[in-house]
């Protein structure tokens, strides 16, 4: 973990909901997809945890939804203005188990850290599959982004108004594919749908990364522990992602 000063570069709408926010610094600490960083907001007791969209050459991108005041102040930040922020946080993605073909799974939120892990998966030559999964069309983003890294992208709509109708289950069934690991991240009923169908089922073991609120978001506040087959774990610290073979719904 390592405490620094960011300022922002860039802060974009990309949905009615949904930001895109750079910020230049020191990223050093932000070693591994899938890993978050903790955001100080004047005015609010705690800091905002964000996962990690991208990082390269001292900027940092990421993705955020607004849910609260506290995002929602956010989307009023202009470049320039400077923030405090905790940076390499968390246990990413293990991307040494992804084998030849892998596959990542996002739901709403749960997509930006996918996208670090897909460009760095190209980078080691796997061929790539993305699933997307939103309500509607309008919620949709990022997928130009991550066919452009050179993934098979499909995107499911719950409504049905964009791609395959239904969920990231039924855009599974769809793909087809001998898939040698797989990457997830997501709000809890999709992780445990997942699960259900690719770990299970499919017998295809992977990664998950779940979502949880945090207090101080390093580990010592014990405020988001989970039980898992080992005992007790802080999504935070060693989190928050985890491998199927460990997780107890």
């Amino acid at each position: 973990m390592k405490q620094g000063h960011f300022t922002i570069k860039e802060n974009t709408r990309l949905t009615p909901t949904t930001w895109r926010m750079t910020l230049e610094g020191d990223t050093s600490a932000i070693t591994a997809a899938g890993q978050f960083i903790n955001i100080r907001l004047d005015g609010h007791f705690l800091r905002r945890p964000i996962s990690v969209n991208d990082v390269e050459d001292g900027i940092v991108t990421i993705i955020y939804k607004v849910l609260g005041h506290g995002t929602e102040e956010m989307t009023s930040f202009a470049p320039g203005k400077t923030l405090d922020i905790l940076t390499g946080l968390g246990n990413g993605y293990d991307l040494d188990k992804a084998g030849d073909r892998p596959l990542l799974i996002g739901g709403g939120v749960g997509i930006p850290p996918l996208y670090l892990a897909a460009k760095w998966l190209r980078e080691k030559g796997c061929e790539v599959t993305v699933i997307l999964g939103f309500n509607t069309s309008e919620e949709i983003y990022y997928v130009d982004e991550f066919s452009s890294l050179g993934c098979e992208v499909l995107v499911a709509t719950a409504d049905g108004s964009t791609g395959i109708r239904g969920f990231v289950t039924d855009a599974f069934d769809a793909a087809g594919g001998d898939f040698t690991h797989f990457y997830t991240c997501g709000p809890g009923p999709m992780l445990r749908a997942v699960y259900d169908k690719v770990f299970k089922t499919a017998g295809i073991a992977g990664q998950m990364s779940f979502e949880e609120r945090m207090g101080c978001g390093f580990g010592a506040c014990m405020g988001c522990s989970c039980k898992t087959i080992t005992g007790y774990k802080r999504i935070c610290k060693d989190g928050p992602v985890l491998r199927t073979e460990e997780i107890l719904w």
